[in-house]
């Protein structure tokens, strides 16, 4: 198997991102620095997480780097990083260095990162906008603004330079949403090792002695295939806690009689898999169990067949949510009709959430879902999650849903539009009742 640290994006690749950014930058600038190193406590240093935009047009994933890409007539990219230092990587492993960094992410030049601010001031002169995320606090911020302030009292007197500072996200959101081949291979592969993971999580459920238990063999599965590790803090809620949508506690029991909802993907390549199973934890399903679980199964179904070129994020949605409003009706939880319930939005009591939500290298990726008032149209090769889900808290809905209190079920795969509809990346992985009961094998 390919170590993680192996995976390089093809320079062909980066080329061709970057020419698409440059292209649309016209006469701006863009400047991307990495992410800062996190600390736990002191000099307790968190594992690094670099930043996407910055690896998605340069290959890079070190701290203490900023690329720049200058648009206009003679288009260039020039990255600043940090200098190899035998000292410094004795303690934190080697880094790169600017011929590294170059001969890594195909950039015109590299130089030290000290050099940033003196050649920053000449990259942005002549830009009419500036592209860049400021509030971090990094130095890039700080020379951007003032290389802004200058270029503006320069304007005044020239009637030229950059007029204000602009999200990145206006270039790269759209360029992100829509997943090459090479990044698609990654992503199968995350899924791969999700489905992997989830598998190892219900082979222990019947002898768990609470959540962790199951979390601790959902996370080794992850990294003994090769992942390096969660994509984002697994969720595995047993009981009530399968209806708090965020719940990362994963210290409680776990009961006989309760459903455990495991919601987790494995990070590979710096992409990402998000796979939700819901499972009973004595291996069956209770008659109030089974009935929620087949109405979110349709869902789920429902969803992935409406899926196809030229239909909308927002009509996958409206698809699951019909199917469910109507399951909440057949329960007795809701009364009236369909359309009524939908209009009013009286199903979002139990089904609060999103259908879907865009997959890549955030495990909620960037993009609009709507655009001019009317849903994102789908095009091949995006890639998002479909989960449906139906949750009863104890005292949500009053009297209507004692019945079903404490339920909390979600079935979430991960799919990508192809040019005659749809592939569900996560699909092996069992979601009927039979399998699932299966799954746990009590």
């Amino acid at each position: 198997m390919c170590p993680v640290t192996a995976i390089t994006t093809p320079l062909d690749e980066l080329h061709r991102r970057r020419s698409s950014v440059l292209e649309s930058l016209g006469d701006g600038v863009m400047v991307l620095p990495s992410a800062p190193i996190q600390y736990a406590s002191r000099d307790n240093q968190r594992s690094y997480v670099s930043d996407r935009e910055l690896f998605y047009l340069t290959g890079l994933v070190e701290p203490g780097c900023v690329a720049v890409l200058v648009g206009g007539l003679t288009p260039r990219v020039e990255i600043f990083t940090r200098s190899r230092d035998e000292k410094a990587e004795l303690w934190t492993g080697p880094r790169l260095g600017p011929n590294g960094a170059q001969v890594l992410s195909g950039a015109d030049e590299a130089h030290c990162i000290e050099e940033l601010r003196a050649r920053l001031p000449a990259l942005l002169e002549g830009a009419d906008r500036i592209y860049a995320r400021l509030g971090g606090g990094g130095l890039e911020t700080d020379l951007v603004l003032s290389a802004l302030t200058e270029a503006r009292a320069k304007g005044a007197r020239h009637g030229s330079g950059p007029r204000g500072v602009m999200d990145p996200g206006e270039i790269l959101d759209d360029l992100r949403l829509k997943k090459s081949g090479h990044e698609l291979g990654i992503i199968r592969k995350a899924c791969e090792i999700t489905v992997t993971g989830h598998r190892a999580a219900a082979s222990v459920i019947a002898g768990a002695e609470g959540e962790w238990t199951i979390e601790a063999e959902l996370e080794r599965a992850f990294r003994a295939s090769g992942a390096s590790g969660p994509g984002f803090d697994s969720i595995v809620g047993g009981g009530q806690n399968a209806c708090v949508l965020h719940y990362v506690e994963n210290n409680a029991a776990l009961s006989a009689g309760e459903l455990v909802l495991i919601d987790a993907g494995a990070e590979y390549g710096l992409y990402h898999g998000d796979v939700t199973r819901t499972y009973p934890v004595n291996g069956r399903f209770s008659d109030e169990q089974r009935a929620v679980y087949q109405i979110v199964e349709e869902a789920r179904l429902t969803a992935i067949s409406s899926i196809k070129p030229g239909t909308t994020i927002t009509d996958v949605h409206a698809a699951a949510s019909r199917v469910l409003a109507q399951g909440l009706l057949d329960l007795g939880v809701l009364h009236g009709d369909k359309d009524s319930v939908i209009d009013e939005g009286s199903h979002r009591d139990f089904f609060p959430h999103q259908t879907s939500h865009w997959l890549g290298l955030d495990v909620h990726d960037p993009g609009d879902y709507r655009r001019d008032g009317l849903g994102r149209v789908l095009e091949p090769g995006m890639v998002f999650t479909i989960e449906p889900g139906l949750y009863f808290p104890p005292g949500n809905g009053g009297n209507k849903a004692d019945r079903w209190a404490g339920i909390g079920v979600r079935i979430e795969d991960d799919v990508v539009v192809t040019d005659k509809g749809v592939e569900v990346l996560t699909g092996v992985l069992p979601t009927s009742v039979d399998e699932v009961e299966e799954a746990v094998g009590r």
